[in-house]
């Protein structure tokens, strides 16, 4: 497992969507854009209700995540990270996990999810095994 440098971990906390690539069971990929965080060295994110990419995710951990980033290199690609990992299923936390996300992907004094009593969800944890694409985590 490679470990979660800083500009890997400021890539994922930045507040940008992440594009979250499940198997479907024909092997075909399901992409599901998802806010993401991070809990030490795993990227979480949270989930309400019954999903394709949860069932997938139980079925085959396997997942990849892409990140669109705000730099560019010297021939001005734009940054992006790709994380290559496995996924494992949570019970229960999903609603505090979102509370926290919506701070930094709605604004500051928001209430998410907008509802009394949210189901408890799950969260997926993201173990990276392989980080590439363009920027700092791949020269």
């Amino acid at each position: 497992m490679p470990t979660l440098q800083d500009e890997v971990r400021h890539a994922i906390t930045a507040g940008h969507l992440g594009h979250l690539v499940t198997l479907n069971s024909d092997g075909s990929p399901q992409v599901s854009l998802v806010w993401i965080g991070l809990e030490g060295d795993e990227i979480v994110i949270g989930h309400l209700g019954a999903g394709k990419k949860i069932s997938n995710i139980e079925r085959d951990p396997r997942v990849v995540l892409s990140v669109e980033c705000d730099d560019a290199n010297d021939m001005g690609l734009q940054h992006y990270l790709v994380i290559h990992g496995t996924a494992r299923l949570v019970s229960g936390g999903a609603p505090e996990l979102l509370q926290r996300l919506a701070e930094t992907y709605l604004g500051p004094g928001v209430t998410f999810p907008p509802m009394a009593s949210p189901p408890p969800g799950l969260v997926i944890h993201v173990t990276a095994e392989r980080i590439g694409g363009v920027g700092p985590w791949s020269e």
